[in-house]
């Protein structure tokens, strides 16, 4: 037994919300009055019907979304590229925050 090691326990394993909580927090997102709630409303709902992980929204520009094919074309891990569907839900809400911005706002290389 001296020379095994036991392995590692360090790796922690995600909290998943369950569909109530998603479901209050999407309601809570549609009221909210605040500056930020459609940037706020759309950044949650692509997290929740993309399966992207944060910081692939965060580094997302708006010339990976392609509303022509409703794709979004994300950077992962490892410069891998993949291309996932938009769900039917954000589309608006993308048109919609399009809308809202200013045109400097809107160039291809940030969202």
């Amino acid at each position: 037994m001296v020379g095994i090691h036991a392995p590692k326990t360090d790796k922690k394993v995600p909290v998943y919300m369950k569909l109530i909580e998603l479901q209050m927090l999407f309601r809570f997102l549609e009221n909210d009055q605040h500056k930020l709630s459609l940037r706020n409303h759309l950044m949650f709902k692509l997290l929740a019907t993309t399966g992207m992980r944060r910081q692939e929204l965060v580094d997302l520009s708006w010339g990976q979304i392609d509303l022509e094919w409703n794709t979004i074309r994300i950077h992962g891990k490892g410069n891998k590229e993949r291309i996932l569907p938009l769900h039917p839900m954000v589309i608006p809400l993308i048109k919609q925050y399009q809308e809202h911005l200013e045109t400097f706002q809107l160039h291809t290389s940030d969202i």
